[in-house]
């Protein structure tokens, strides 16, 4: 994929050698003329503009990327650049970078986001998902369609322990896409069994989140998640 990424410090730089590594052109677009540092990143493009005018990004072909991510550390600037990559230049996916809390509810599809990251709440969701056995965890919300990610650790009391994934009646507008077992990472297959301490990790909708528990985790857990908070 070719990918623009506004913002050449260290989040974006960080970001910028990963999807290289993993074999996608990168361009990153920076504003100051001190954050250019073409030697961390080597393999990048580097442009030296200002991601929220529209001619630098013209000029930068954003319109040929597949994906535009909002990295600065600058809410302000992460939706409006958001907002020019979608409706401009229609960019297919747009991630932005949420810096404040109190922020998170602008980055919404109206903004032109997809997918907005707010390291609080990934930080929150991931020490949730270390120590939270028996309840539903979000992990990341896709703004556009309100689809969520979400993880659920299997206690041995689960209904549909030991049973294969096809016994498990998992509701509409919500798909199981891994199962972390220990070490491993497994693409879930319909004759898989499920075992205790299995992390599941499903894509559904919020609306279909309590139906989710419910499945995994039995009729009452609903209430007693709720009871307990």
């Amino acid at each position: 994929m070719r990918i623009a990424i506004a913002g050449a410090g260290n989040v974006g730089r960080s970001i910028a050698q990963e999807l290289i590594d993993n074999g996608h052109q990168v361009m990153l677009i920076e504003r100051q003329p001190k954050m250019l540092r073409p030697d961390r990143v080597p393999a990048a493009e580097w442009v030296l503009a200002d991601a929220c005018e529209l001619a630098s990004l013209e000029e930068a072909n954003v319109a040929g990327c597949d994906v535009v991510v909002a990295a600065t550390g600058d809410d302000k600037v992460n939706l409006v650049v958001s907002l020019l990559a979608k409706t401009e230049f229609a960019v297919p996916r747009v991630v932005a970078r949420v810096n404040r809390a109190e922020n998170e509810w602008l980055f919404t599809e109206q903004w032109g986001v997809d997918v907005a990251v707010s390291k609080p709440r990934v930080m929150a969701a991931l020490v949730e998902e270390a120590v939270t056995v028996g309840d539903l965890v979000r992990l990341m919300t896709f703004r556009q369609g309100e689809a969520n990610l979400v993880e659920i650790t299997l206690p041995p009391t689960a209904p549909y322990v030991g049973q294969p994934i096809h016994a498990v009646p998992i509701p509409r507008d919500a798909a199981l896409v891994a199962i972390l077992r220990g070490k491993r990472v497994l693409v879930p297959s319909l004759d898989d069994p499920i075992e205790a301490g299995d992390e599941l990790i499903f894509v559904c909708t919020a609306a279909v989140e309590d139906e989710v528990r419910a499945v995994i985790l039995g009729a009452d857990s609903v209430e007693r998640t709720r009871g307990a908070g």
